[in-house]
């Protein structure tokens, strides 16, 4: 048993969760004096922070979304290195989320808190895959946290969005992918299946996909589709933002076949108010059974849940005999979040 009470030093505020002796915010979702940040998401890496410690991948794209407003001083952390911040020592694990998210692992007298961020469990091919450690605290999100979400295999929506390409060859296939992370891993799913045409993207995905290949994510030739005439698209691949899925921006393509990418696709209500004709159920945030297979793999005795369907989740965890509470921080929900940033209204 740790000396300590977790809930004495990792506080909800008002700014979001706050590590007291080591005087930091992890994914404060206003400015602060120092932050720890998990991921590039709009909802979780805000601008204006005075210091911001990141993985130098997450730095990197915040860098490239917010140029000098990313943070005063930008420190990188890697995966498995360690700092010491106030006696609080700081690690990072990989989230498998996008690339560079991570778990933020804090430990304090004899106390470890390991703050998922978010996270999914299955491989993708464009960041690290998530890792397990055993902590006494684990502070978990659950955007699909019902059991009706039961994300089905990549390989199956991929193979959808193949066969409508080649059943539709006068039109062109319009998906719809948020611009971090979602749009990248769609492309290297393609890839995985051996599809090795060019891919044709909207300005708005332009920048996030050349950091991913000046990464080293391997995404193929991409072409932009903004200044292509409609001969060329036709049979072709084309991905934009969803917000560009029923925009004067489409017009442009020959009788598009709007597809969506996102977990929430699931929900039929969801799909129609997109516009898909063809939904693709690949979400880059674990599932209802990887939520509860981390509950177990993690084994901590007390779980805090952050977001998404808290209710559900923290009954099941006090039905295993978890400790569990919901601390439903303000400010989380990355679609929204995400079809507000400047790269969603670019050309």
């Amino acid at each position: 048993m740790p000396s300590v009470l977790p809930e004495s030093w990792l506080k909800v505020t008002e700014r979001g969760l706050y590590c007291e002796p080591g005087d930091f915010y992890v994914d404060p979702h206003r400015p602060v004096g120092r932050a720890v940040v998990t991921h590039g998401h709009a909802d979780h890496a805000r601008p204006g922070n005075r210091a911001v410690l990141a993985t130098p991948e997450t730095l990197a794209i915040m860098r490239r979304r917010y140029g000098a407003e990313a943070g005063g001083t930008l420190e990188p952390l890697r995966y498995g290195e360690r700092r010491e911040i106030g006696g609080v020592r700081l690690s990072f694990l990989p989230a498998g989320h996008v690339l560079g998210s991570a778990q933020a692992v804090l430990e304090w007298q004899g106390c470890r808190i390991i703050v998922s961020g978010d996270y999914k469990r299955r491989t993708d091919p464009t960041c690290a895959g998530f890792e397990v450690m055993a902590c006494d605290v684990y502070v978990t999100e659950a955007t699909f946290g019902l059991p009706v979400f039961r994300h089905p295999p990549d390989e199956g929506e991929i193979a959808m969005l193949l066969t409508a390409q080649w059943q539709f060859p006068e039109r062109a296939v319009l998906v719809g992918a948020y611009s971090l992370g979602k749009a990248q891993r769609v492309i290297a799913l393609l890839r995985q299946a051996g599809y090795d045409r060019p891919l044709y993207i909207h300005g708005a995905l332009q920048g996030l996909c050349d950091l991913y290949s000046e990464l080293g994510v391997e995404l193929g030739e991409l072409r932009p589709a903004t200044g292509a005439g409609k001969a060329e698209l036709a049979g072709e691949i084309v991905l934009a933002p969803p917000s560009a899925l029923n925009d004067r921006w489409s017009r442009r393509l020959p009788d598009p076949l709007t597809a969506m990418a996102s977990g929430w696709m699931r929900v039929r209500a969801r799909a129609k108010q997109r516009g898909a004709e063809l939904p693709l159920i690949l979400s880059d945030h674990a599932d209802w059974d990887e939520l509860v297979q981390t509950l177990e793999d993690v084994a901590a005795p007390e779980v805090w849940v952050t977001h998404g369907n808290e209710e559900a989740l923290v009954h099941y965890a006090g039905a295993k005999g978890i400790r569990a509470r919901a601390l439903a921080l303000i400010g989380r929900g990355e679609e929204e979040q995400e079809a507000a940033t400047a790269e969603e209204a670019a050309p």
